[in-house]
């Protein structure tokens, strides 16, 4: 049997800088991770010449080197920022709207009020408003997380907190509009439905339609954006997930690959350890889960040790979306089909929410596309004279689940045919240039991931159960977790997560 400070289960993001500022600060780890490369969500895989990014699409908090952010302050301390080539992106977005026209959003304040004014000179009001709000809201929001730690709790407590005149008085854009959608703001600030589609982008960078994306987290996607920029890094998010998994060795302790946890040993309420996939025992004084709480709690403890408050705690957090995502290599550069903008969301009618309900379905005949090529921004990430792109819609798995074999092999063609037919409406030519490609749908993110549904942004981030009610309460002393399922998704807001939940572990073990 052997014996750590902290055991970490699953090497995603969360978990390995869990375990990466765990070994910073000098304690004993061991991380335990079924695959046989780190990284979960943070991969990338190998089809012909070209090596495909599974998940990330902009790397937010970064900064530049001279005003860094607090992720690249944080890979300045892990000693890794140098070890990466970053790829720092111009624009926000490209929003592609129905009647074939697109605006791209600059990652700039004033040149996005500026392109967007002249886009809609009849909304000129609203856009400056618009962004006066998103910057207030930041900086009201980063001052009251500071001083209301303890955040989760009854959503109707803080609801009741957050419209007392003291709090509207001292926040009064955080009162305004903390507890509201992004359709809700959207639509008292304009009139245009275009404008509201290219200001709303950031609903597919959480899985939840503009009518249950909450606004707060818009408006500090849009800040953190234009502010810090965002980034993509040559050889993609695997260089990240290696980086930090070399460190952990680096510092003396382990990465057990293609060995994951099969139990988690309880007593007296307490994590004491847990049991790998091969029979082999560990003890700790903490166990930290990178895994859906769901996952950790139903199947790596005894029937009778899961807490009766667990289950019902987690019964009001439903679990989130996955995806269908085709990786297309192209034999031309991305120019040759008029693919100017590395990220682009693309719609086909004006009604977003109406066509989120397309998720639901096997069809991709009407969903919202998002679909990156970060050949645009750096030519030699893909082989020369070739471009790399991801495509793909937003969708749950209750109906994939249910297909045969056959049947699912079928649908999942015919569904990134169907997407494939759409991107040469926008892309003339791009059918002719495939060299390659691959297609994942929510059955292989369960399949890679082990999460729930496949879902890739953890539990749903809406207004119900993210922002100020993530589900953060914890039943089993010395049992803890980093992840996107206990925080905002997404690469950096899941590192500096992880980072803070470590330098918690690190003060006490």
């Amino acid at each position: 049997m052997e014996k750590t400070d902290v055991i970490v289960i699953g090497a995603g993001n969360g978990g390995l800088a869990a375990a990466a500022t765990l070994s910073m600060e000098g304690k004993d780890v061991i991380l335990f991770e079924k695959h046989n490369i780190p990284g979960g969500c943070g991969t990338t895989f190998c089809r012909g010449r070209f090596e495909f990014e599974v998940a990330l699409h902009q790397l937010s908090h970064m900064g530049t080197p001279e005003k860094p952010g607090p992720l690249r302050e944080l890979f300045r301390w892990y000693g890794i920022e140098d070890k990466i080539d970053w790829v720092e992106i111009d624009s926000l977005f490209k929003v592609n709207l129905p009647d074939g026209s697109g605006v791209p959003i600059p990652a700039d304040r004033k040149k996005a009020e500026k392109l967007l004014i002249k886009e809609f000179p009849e909304e000129k009001e609203g856009i400056l408003k618009y962004f006066d709000i998103v910057y207030k809201f930041y900086d009201e929001s980063e001052a009251f997380m500071e001083q209301s730690a303890n955040s989760s709790g009854d959503p109707s407590k803080l609801q009741k907190f957050m419209v007392k005149v003291g709090f509207s008085k001292k926040f009064p854009t955080l009162a305004t509009y903390g507890l509201r959608s992004t359709q809700e703001v959207l639509d008292e600030l304009f009139k245009c439905e275009e404008i509201k589609l290219c200001l709303s982008a950031y609903w597919c960078f959480m899985g939840v339609p503009p009518e249950r994306f909450p606004f707060a987290i818009l408006a500090k996607c849009t800040h953190i954006y234009i502010e810090d920029k965002p980034f993509y890094l040559k050889g993609g998010s695997q260089v990240m997930s290696q980086a930090l998994a070399d460190l952990i060795v680096e510092k003396g302790n382990q990465v057990k690959y293609n060995c994951g946890v099969k139990k988690i040993i309880v007593e007296n309420n307490k994590a004491v350890g847990v049991v790998d996939e091969n029979g082999v025992e560990y003890r700790s004084k903490v166990v930290l889960s990178n895994i859906s709480p769901l996952h950790t709690y139903a199947n790596l403890l005894e029937e009778d040790q899961i807490p009766k408050e667990a289950r019902k705690y987690f019964k009001a957090y439903t679990v989130g979306i996955s995806a269908l995502t085709c990786f297309i290599g192209l034999d031309c550069p991305p120019e040759e089909i008029g693919f100017t903008d590395s990220f682009n969301l693309i719609y086909d009618s004006l009604d977003a929410n109406k066509d989120f309900m397309q998720a639901y379905e096997l069809a991709t005949e009407t969903d919202p596309i998002i679909a990156t090529c970060y050949t645009v921004d750096d030519p030699t990430i893909s082989p020369e004279g070739t471009s790399m792109i991801t495509a793909g819609t937003l969708k749950y798995s209750t109906e994939w689940e249910k297909l045969s074999p056959e049947q699912y092999y079928e649908t999942k063609y015919k569904a990134a045919n169907t997407i494939v037919d759409r991107l040469e409406k926008r892309f003339p030519g791009i059918r002719s240039h495939i060299e390659e490609i691959d297609i994942a749908t929510p059955l292989t993110h369960m399949r890679y991931l082990n999460h729930p549904g496949g879902a890739i942004y953890g539990f749903e981030q809406d207004l119900k159960s993210a922002v100020y009610f993530f589900p953060t309460e914890e039943f089993i002393e010395n049992l803890t977790f980093a992840s996107g399922w206990v925080n905002v998704c997404g690469f950096g807001p899941n590192y500096i997560y992880a980072d803070k939940i470590a330098k918690q572990i690190a003060k006490e073990v």
